[in-house]
């Protein structure tokens, strides 16, 4: 007998997300996303975990997780309000075009106005109207899910989390004593994105799969460092038998 999903339970779901005569905007299917012109390939494919009830996803798709079991497919109609907003008029701005300097300005381009990134959607002359909103704001949407998987497993529960903010898959993670370990590869901390989430990933992992502290190791390669310092044994020699 199937347990049904309660908040703050890890899943594992794949989704699609239609508006507007079954316009795809988002899915989880690696080959659908590339036959609609919306693949990513930085995105992570195959399937998010979640924690439900941890905001990870829209208000709507998110609270209708919960009463679900395992293996559920089904649809779900989700209304403005609880998914991408209203369309707000405040968040809808006309600006001087001289404000984006030389650049070749156009409707659809992406723009930045008093730190906040948006659409243009109209150029009049020397004016240009932009669009803060989010772009699916004012719209009803729909998704498609399958809750393919409720994880139990401390490790499991972070690489899963992890995955979700950083698409990196299946790290090194240890949990011994109260303490989760993971081992980060060199290259986060030259990332943006995750500097400003590993705060918020501790603390979901702390408060969410009952851990006491987490601690980030990164892993730098060792090859590339013995084969340096050999080189160097081999200048220094030779150097040596020159005098």
């Amino acid at each position: 007998m199937n347990l049904a999903i309660e908040k703050g339970d890890f899943i594992k779901v794949s989704y699609t997300g239609k508006f507007d005569d079954e316009k795809i905007f988002d899915t989880t299917d690696e080959e659908l996303a590339k036959s609609n012109n919306i693949y990513n390939d930085r995105g992570m494919y195959g399937g998010d975990v979640v924690i439900v009830g941890a905001g990870h996803t829209i208000v709507g798709l998110d609270e209708d997780f919960v009463g679900k079991d395992v293996g559920y497919s089904g649809t779900v109609e989700i209304p403005p309000e609880k998914g991408f907003g209203e369309h707000d008029l405040k968040l809808v701005e006309s600006v001087s075009i001289t404000k984006f300097k030389d650049r070749k300005v156009y409707e659809g381009l992406e723009v930045e106005v008093n730190g906040q990134r948006g659409v243009v959607t109209k150029v009049i002359g020397r004016r240009v109207r932009v669009d803060m909103n989010h772009p699916l704001a004012g719209k009803t949407v729909i998704y498609e899910y399958n809750i393919e998987k409720l994880l139990d497993d401390e490790v499991e529960k972070i690489q899963g989390l992890f995955s979700l903010y950083t698409g990196l898959q299946d790290l090194d993670v240890e949990v011994s004593n109260g303490t989760a370990t993971i081992i980060t590869p060199a290259m986060l901390s030259y990332n943006q994105r995750w500097l400003m989430s590993k705060s918020r990933v501790a603390t979901e992992i702390i408060e969410n799969v009952g851990v006491e502290e987490v601690l980030y190791v990164e892993k730098y390669p060792e090859a590339p460092m013995i084969e340096e310092a050999t080189e160097t044994e081999e200048s220094e020699e030779t150097e040596s038998s020159e005098e």
